[in-house]
C-alpha cells in the first residue's frame, strides 16, 4: 500500500463509519438479488458484486455537475467523479434510492432518466475495491446545489467538451474509474439523449410543486 493510501486508511478508520454498516443488496450478473452485506464488507478485498447507481446532472446551460469526493472516503478520496453515486439500501427500490440520494448529497430534485447498466470492478490499492452492477441515470436541474460536506469536498460545472479534454489530458488520473468508464460509454452511445436533455427548456427538470412543499 502506498504511503498516501496508508494515511487514507487511517483517516477512514477514525471517521464516522455509520454508513459503512448499511446493508447493501448483493446481486448476480443478471441483477437478481442474492443476499445482503454491509457496505464495509462489500468493499473489502476485491469487492463483492452489489447493486449501485450513478447520476449525472446537467444544468440549464448543458454543463455537467461534478463532485470531488471527501477526504474521508475509504475509496478514491479527493478524486473527481460524477454528480452522485451510491447504492440502494436493503429492501429499497432503485427509484426511491436515486431520488433520496440526489437530495441528500446535492439538495436537488429532478426527473431522472435511465440510460444503461454496467458491471465493473476497480481496485484501490490494498485499501479495497468497487465491484458493482451500476445503473446510470441522467437528469437536468436548475435548482440551487446544496452539498453534504461530509460526502463532498468540492463541486463544479463542466461542459461535455471540457470534460472530454480533461479526461484525455494530464488530469485524467484525477477521475474515479467508474465515472471514466460510464462517461466514455455515454458520450459514445448515448450522446443524443444528452443533447436532447440539453436542448429542453430550463424549466423541464424542475418539479416546482414538490420543491415548494419541501
Amino acid at each position: 500500500m502506498s504511503a498516501a493510501n496508508r494515511s487514507q486508511a487511517g483517516l477512514w478508520a477514525g471517521s464516522d463509519s455509520s454508513s459503512e454498516a448499511e446493508s447493501l443488496i448483493l446481486v448476480d450478473e443478471a441483477d437478481r438479488e442474492v443476499g445482503h452485506m454491509s457496505k464495509a464488507r462489500c468493499h473489502e478485498g476485491q469487492g463483492i458484486l452489489h447493486r449501485a447507481f450513478s447520476l449525472l446532472i446537467f444544468n440549464g446551460s448543458g454543463e455537467l455537475l461534478l463532485q470531488r469526493r471527501s477526504a474521508a472516503k475509504r475509496l478514491w478520496p479527493h478524486y473527481w467523479s460524477n454528480s452522485c453515486c451510491s447504492h440502494p439500501r436493503r429492501a429499497e427500490s432503485m427509484e426511491s434510492a436515486i431520488h433520496r440520494r440526489l437530495h441528500e448529497e446535492l439538495g436537488l430534485r429532478c426527473p431522472l432518466h435511465f440510460l444503461f447498466k454496467f458491471r465493473y470492478q476497480a481496485q484501490f490499492d490494498n485499501v479495497g475495491a468497487e465491484h458493482e452492477l451500476c445503473s446510470v441515470f441522467i437528469g437536468r436541474s436548475v435548482g440551487q446545489v446544496r452539498i453534504d460536506q461530509n460526502e463532498i469536498a468540492d463541486w463544479r460545472w463542466v461542459s461535455p467538451e471540457g470534460l472530454a479534454a480533461e479526461m484525455h489530458g494530464a488530469g485524467a488520473q484525477r477521475f474515479t474509474p467508474w465515472f471514466t468508464m460510464e462517461w466514455e460509454r455515454i458520450w459514445r452511445d448515448h450522446r443524443p439523449a444528452v443533447r436532447a436533455l440539453q436542448s429542453q427548456r430550463a424549466d423541464f427538470a424542475e418539479n416546482s410543486s414538490r420543491a415548494r412543499s419541501d
